[in-house]
């Protein structure tokens, strides 16, 4: 408001400098993933046309039609779902188990547990694969979706333990303190107290893991022959030739995949701020 008293060129030059960069960074983002809604809807022979002439060509539902058809794509699917909540509720549940420890009790190595933590969430994916590869063979696990929920374990756990550390710091002592002045043990403080208290920190947590399992295609490529996930399964679409490369479908398919993610965060997406704001103010 003093700026605008004192100078209002300089004032509204900044606004529409502020809102101008946001439009540019709005249609950044969204540019590529209406390019490939708008394939989506169009026919092989219209990719070849002038782009006014894409753009303004009949839609089809023929692409959403053939993919859903696809009983490879549907079984991706199951898998995907399958892997990613198998992945993401046992990182949770022993998440949560370890974040009460490091984030309440007192032990010596405590430091050095959470920077090995931290190590292993920045580890590369291709560094690990020989040797995951190695074990899951051994253990006769090679095209089992559970060799996908224990291998994004490691990835998913450390996540989930470093965010889930840093909220139950924040919560107050007080809580836990009356639980325990009412009898409760431990265990039962964490589900029945701190548990509601961080539902934000959960829902956070748990949706990025989500995505994360979701959205990976290394390990799923690696691990998985028959049993693809849907990543895999798109990656692999093909025509009806070697020459033809069917992209109608594979972004429909790519559209039907991501649309679920948008929803999700959109219901969350309180949560999810919340979430990744608790703890930055003290008070």
């Amino acid at each position: 408001m003093n700026l605008k008293r004192k100078n209002p060129a300089l004032y509204y030059l900044q606004r529409t400098g502020f809102y101008l960069l946001v439009a540019i960074i709005t249609i950044y983002l969204m540019v590529p993933f209406l390019w490939a809604v708008l394939t989506s809807f169009r026919k092989s022979g219209d990719l070849f046309l002038q782009p006014l002439q894409f753009v303004t060509a009949p839609s089809t539902l023929g692409n959403y039609r053939d993919v859903f058809a696809n009983e490879n794509f549907i079984n991706g699917l199951g898998y995907s779902l399958l892997v990613a909540v198998g992945a993401v509720a046992i990182s949770l549940l022993f998440g949560s188990f370890a974040a009460y420890a490091l984030g309440r009790f007192r032990f010596r190595g405590k430091s050095m547990i959470m920077y090995i933590i931290l190590a292993v969430s920045v580890f590369p994916q291709i560094a690990v694969l020989g040797g995951l590869f190695t074990l899951i063979r051994n253990f006769d696990m090679y095209n089992n979706p559970l060799a996908l929920v224990f291998s994004y374990l490691i990835f998913t756990i450390p996540f989930t333990v470093w965010v889930l550390t840093s909220f139950v710091r924040d919560i107050p002592g007080e809580l836990e303190e009356a639980a325990l002045v009412d009898g409760a043990s431990p265990l039962r403080t964490l589900f029945s107290v701190l548990f509601p208290v961080m539902m934000p920190a959960l829902v956070t947590t748990g949706l990025l893991a989500f995505i994360n399992a979701w959205n990976e295609y290394l390990f799923a490529l690696t691990f998985m022959g028959t049993r693809r996930t849907v990543p895999v399964v798109i990656a692999n679409y093909s025509g009806a030739t070697q020459f033809d490369q069917p992209w109608g479908q594979i972004m429909a398919a790519s559209i039907v995949v991501t649309v679920p993610l948008i929803i999700l965060v959109l219901v969350f997406q309180r949560n999810i701020v919340s979430g990744l704001t608790a703890g930055a103010v003290k008070g």
